[in-house]
């Protein structure tokens, strides 16, 4: 998968992840193609439950997906927990606890540490602007790492520098919040909080995908909506749909790199969020 050539057409996706999907708040996976300096959208799904996506994940490749969520967890937090430090018995020893266990775990290691200072980082952390993947509220990304590693390894995908699979179907860890902040700054642009879901939230999902149409973002690629499906992401309060297509854009750019865009020498317990720069 990892072609070069701008005449190579890429199946790409982007999934916007929740750890409690439902009908108000599902997966979303935005669908589309790769062509040249172009991603072409070409449909959103909704998926209600695991099993939809898991249904999904078997789609036949070539395809390469961004999944907003953390494929890793801080070395720094994996030893001084004495979990394992090789990825597989990691998530294999991840997958034995229960939410409720997780996070004490993580409350107890927080705890012990100075204020400013509670939660472990990853190397990509900083560089991405992201949670750290021990996050157990706003956002829980510590139970998405939960439920949704487990569906990926289930699916026999391929993680790069984390675990084999078919190369014909990659999974890349995305963060759609990076993307965003190179072209609109720090602005919000999506609320789940419908009191919160005003004017100059949706004055900036509109910019940011004019944005994103323009190719203005630094992996020099343009997204080409249609006009129903641009109506329909600027109406998009809670941002799900953006989300999934900001991971759609960064699955696109990593689908025609070298390693698809991934540092060498990455810590291979902690991963990497795809398009981060490399300090």
């Amino acid at each position: 998968m990892n072609l070069t050539a701008d005449s190579v057409s890429h199946r790409v996706a982007g999934i916007d992840f929740t750890s409690r999907p439902t009908r108000r708040k599902p997966i979303t996976v935005a669908l589309g193609r790769r062509e040249g300096d172009r991603v072409l959208l070409e449909r959103i799904e909704a998926h209600v439950d695991f099993d939809g996506l898991r249904r999904w994940l078997r789609t036949p490749g070539p395809w390469v997906a961004a999944f907003d969520f953390p494929f890793g967890l801080p070395r720094e937090l994996v030893e001084t927990l004495g979990w394992p430090t090789v990825w597989p018995a990691l998530m294999q020893h991840y997958q034995t606890l229960s939410r409720a266990e997780i996070r004490a775990a993580f409350a107890a290691f927080c705890a012990a540490r100075a204020a400013g200072a509670k939660f472990a980082h990853r190397g990509c952390d900083a560089a991405a602007g992201s949670s750290s993947p021990m996050k157990w509220v706003n956002p829980p990304v510590a139970y998405m790492l939960h439920a949704g590693v487990p569906l990926l390894l289930d699916a026999g995908l391929e993680l790069p520098h984390l675990h084999p699979g078919d190369a014909r179907r990659v999974a890349l860890e995305g963060y759609p919040g990076l993307l965003a902040r190179e072209l609109i700054g720090r602005r919000s642009y999506k609320s789940d909080t419908r009191a919160r879901q005003n004017g100059a939230r949706r004055a900036a999902r509109a910019e940011l995908i004019g944005a994103l149409e323009r190719g203005c973002s630094r992996l020099g690629i343009a997204l080409v909506l249609d006009a129903a499906q641009r109506t329909d992401l600027v109406a998009d309060a809670a941002g799900d749909r953006l989300d999934a297509v900001l991971c759609l854009l960064q699955a696109a750019w990593a689908a025609a790199q070298p390693n698809h865009g991934l540092p060498e020498g990455l810590d291979p317990i902690e991963g990497w969020i795809v398009t981060t720069p490399r300090a």
